[in-house]
């Protein structure tokens, strides 16, 4: 491949990127860490492959001085360190992915946004995938964690709850956590439910694929025994919750 179609291909690459990011701001109105990251970052590959030999100029008449050598050389040890991190996470949230699914375990969904009354559509990408698992595992009960943030008018657990119910979950299965305003906290209540009520201490948590990790982390930590039942994340909110939870995971590792 000539050089000439390899920056063009580089150039295609980099626009999807950057529109990737750019379309939940459009279609969800989310801006976040995770969408600026990417277009920015996407956005700097575009640039420096539209005018790789003004930039290389800039570089060398930079490395020709002393300090500008330091300042090089620190730039790229930690453009390193950051890659190496971001594969480290990328293989350790795969890899929460696929622990081995037990039967009738009791699941926890942890909780996500609700618009009013209305489930987000991650929160209903993680019901669905509780949904599944519930009705496979008929012995299996649930406990629905959230609590209630602004602008919602109910808690995400009794939204969690009546989506669950007008699909056909029994409600004698259903446990609501409405407490909680964090992770941590949807699991720790959780704990308390799952001990409250003597319930099958195998634990099935089920969030967004690029969240198990940190979640079964956390659930570690509180001596909770998991596995992965992971909702789909849509293609278009994917890329940017993925970079978003990357940094969570290193704030995570630096704590």
């Amino acid at each position: 491949m000539s050089v000439i179609l390899l920056r063009l291909l580089i150039l295609c690459l980099s626009t999807l990127g950057i529109l990737w990011f750019i379309i939940p701001i459009f279609t969800n109105r989310i801006i976040n860490i995770g969408n600026m990251t990417g277009i920015i970052f996407c956005s700097s590959v575009f640039l420096y492959t539209l005018l790789t030999n003004q930039i290389n100029s800039i570089i060398s008449t930079i490395w020709a001085i002393d300090f500008g050598k330091i300042i090089l050389i620190a730039f790229s040890l930690l453009l390193g360190i950051i890659i190496c991190l971001v594969i480290i996470a990328s293989s350790l949230m795969i890899h929460a992915l696929h622990k081995e699914e037990l039967n009738d375990a009791t699941v926890i969904v942890l909780g996500c946004r609700v618009y009013g009354e209305r489930a987000s559509l991650m929160l209903c990408e993680r019901l669905d995938a509780a949904y599944d698992y519930l009705i496979v595992n008929k012995d299996a009960n649930c406990i629905l964690s959230g609590g209630q943030g602004s602008g919602e008018e109910i808690s995400e657990a009794e939204c969690m709850y009546r989506y669950l119910i007008d699909l056909g979950i029994e409600s004698n299965r259903l446990y609501k956590e409405d407490k909680s305003t964090s992770t941590r906290e949807n699991l720790a209540f959780s704990k308390l439910i799952l001990d409250k009520y003597n319930l099958n201490s195998h634990l099935a948590i089920v969030t967004n694929e690029f969240h198990e990790y940190r979640a079964q982390c956390i659930a570690k930590e509180l001596g909770l025994n998991t596995f992965s039942v992971a909702g789909q994340t849509a293609w278009w909110l994917f890329a940017t919750y993925y970079v978003r939870e990357l940094y969570g995971i290193i704030y995570q590792w630096i704590l």
